[in-house]
């Protein structure tokens, strides 16, 4: 009786340690594909309104006209990456894409004299957006 009492809960934990397994993402710290999608579509949306901002009256200054442009062309480049992407790697790509035309976003605000700090954004010397893990925002 004692030895069927022992297989059962052995069978029960391997059983819940079985589900557990599963259920975990692939690798420590990676993204589901919904997640990293989801990701990248924040970002990228995130990006767009922060041009339409500057679209609505942004003062003339040569600086900030090139970081605008540079920071419009990552958008366009993410809008089309984002697209065709299916799996975690193609949606950090895109991510890592549009954090830098934020980047660019705040180069601009700053070139304008403007406050850098609403847009804050991912450092992507640390590799963040590179590794599919959530995105700690600096404050720089």
């Amino acid at each position: 009786m004692g030895f069927a009492v022992l297989l059962a809960l052995l069978l029960i934990v391997g059983a819940v340690a079985a589900v557990v397994v599963q259920r975990r993402p692939n690798g420590a710290g990676a993204m589901s594909d919904l997640d990293a999608e989801a990701e990248a579509n924040r970002w990228v949306v995130r990006l767009g309104g922060s041009l339409s901002a500057f679209t609505a009256g942004a003062r003339a200054d040569r600086a900030a006209a090139r970081e605008l442009s540079a920071a419009a062309e990552r958008h366009r480049t993410a809008r089309h990456q984002l697209a065709t992407a299916r799996t975690p790697a193609e949606y950090a790509v895109v991510t890592r894409t549009a954090l830098e035309g934020m980047h660019h976003v705040r180069a601009a605000r700053r070139a304008l004299g403007l406050d850098a700090r609403s847009a804050a954004v991912p450092d992507l010397r640390a590799g963040a957006a590179r590794d599919g893990r959530p995105h700690e925002v600096s404050s720089r």
